[in-house]
C-alpha cells in the first residue's frame, strides 16, 4: 500500500499514532512524506530517526523548514525563537542527520501523482517541474552546499522565464516547490498572503487555480498550506491539516486507483507562519 503523509514538523507522537493506525509495514508498504519533516513540533530529532529507520520504505520531500535546518546547520541563518532544531544540531549524529536531509527530494512522480511540498508554477509542465527539482537536489547534495545556501533565500525573481539561470533559476524553483501559495494571472508569485484560499485579495489565485496552468491535467499532492485545510479533489490532494498547530496529521492511501484518508489528532500550541 502507498500512503502520502502531510507535514510532520517534529510531531513524532502523532506520526507514531498514524503509522500504527494504518498498520504500516516497511516490508509491504511505501510512505511519501510531503516535506516539512522538522521544526516547531517538540521532537524533530525523533522524527528524523524514525524516517531514517524506515529506509527505502519512506521517500521524503524537503519543505521550507527542512531547508531552514540546513541553513542553520551551515551557519547561514540563525535559529528563530520558535525553532525546535537544537536537539538535531546538538546530536552526536548531527553530521549523518544533516547529510541524510540534504539528500532528500524536491519533487516525485509516482502512481500518476506529482508530489511536491508547496506547489508548481503555472508555466511548468510535469517534465520541467521534475527537471528543476533535480537541479536543486544536485546543489543540495553537492560539495558547495554552504555557498549555495548563501544565495538560496530571497523573493526574486517572482516570475518564471525559461532564460533564468544560475542562482536566480534555482531560487525561483525552491520558492515554488517549498513556499508558493498564491500567484497572479500571469503566474507572478506572491509571498505576502498566507490566508485561506478564499481570502486572497482580488487578482490573486491559489497556485493550483491559476489560469492556464500547464499541469491542470496532472494530479498533484502537496502540503505546506495549513490555513488551506484538506483539499480532496480528483486532481488535487492538499494534506497539510495543521498537526503542529493543534489540527490533525493526515495520510492518504492512493494505490490501485483508490483514495482513502486517515487522520490522527495532534495537540500542539504553536502559531502558524
Amino acid at each position: 500500500m502507498l500512503y502520502l503523509v502531510g507535514d510532520l514538523q517534529g510531531c513524532c507522537d502523532a506520526f507514531d499514532l498514524l503509522l500504527a493506525k494504518i498498520d504500516f509495514s516497511p516490508s509491504r508498504d511505501r510512505l511519501y512524506v510531503l516535506g516539512d519533516l522538522v521544526n516547531r513540533g517538540p521532537r524533530s530529532l525523533e522524527v528524523l530517526q524514525r524516517l531514517i529507520r524506515l529506509g527505502d520504505a519512506a521517500t521524503c520531500l524537503l519543505g521550507n523548514h527542512d531547508l531552514h535546518l540546513l541553513a542553520v546547520a551551515y551557519g547561514v541563518r540563525p535559529q528563530h525563537r520558535s525553532d525546535t532544531l537544537t536537539p538535531i544540531l546538538e546530536s552526536p549524529a548531527r553530521a549523518a542527520l544533516i547529510d541524510w536531509v540534504r539528500g532528500r527530494r524536491l519533487a516525485v512522480h509516482e502512481e500518476g501523482w506529482l508530489m511536491v511540498h508547496a506547489g508548481v508554477a503555472p508555466q511548468w509542465d510535469l517534465a520541467l517541474t521534475l527537471q528543476l527539482a533535480a537541479e536543486v537536489e544536485s546543489e543540495l547534495a553537492g560539495p558547495q552546499l554552504g555557498d549555495f545556501l548563501k544565495v538560496m533565500y530571497g523573493n526574486e525573481p517572482t516570475r518564471w522565464k525559461p532564460k533564468l539561470d544560475g542562482a536566480d533559476r534555482l531560487r525561483f524553483a525552491i520558492n515554488v516547490l517549498t513556499r508558493v501559495r498564491f500567484v497572479d494571472a500571469r503566474g507572478t508569485l506572491d509571498f505576502k498572503v498566507k490566508d485561506a484560499a478564499g481570502e486572497a485579495p482580488k487578482g490573486l489565485y491559489p497556485w493550483f487555480d491559476a489560469p492556464d496552468r500547464l499541469t491542470r491535467d496532472q494530479p498533484i499532492a502537496f502540503g505546506h498550506w495549513s490555513t488551506l485545510g484538506l483539499v480532496n479533489r480528483p486532481d488535487l490532494l492538499a494534506i497539510d491539516t495543521g498537526c503542529v498547530w493543534g489540527g490533525a496529521l493526515t495520510a492518504a492511501r492512493i494505490d490501485g486507483g483508490r483514495r482513502e484518508l486517515v487522520q490522527v489528532g495532534c495537540e500542539q500550541a504553536q502559531r502558524p507562519d
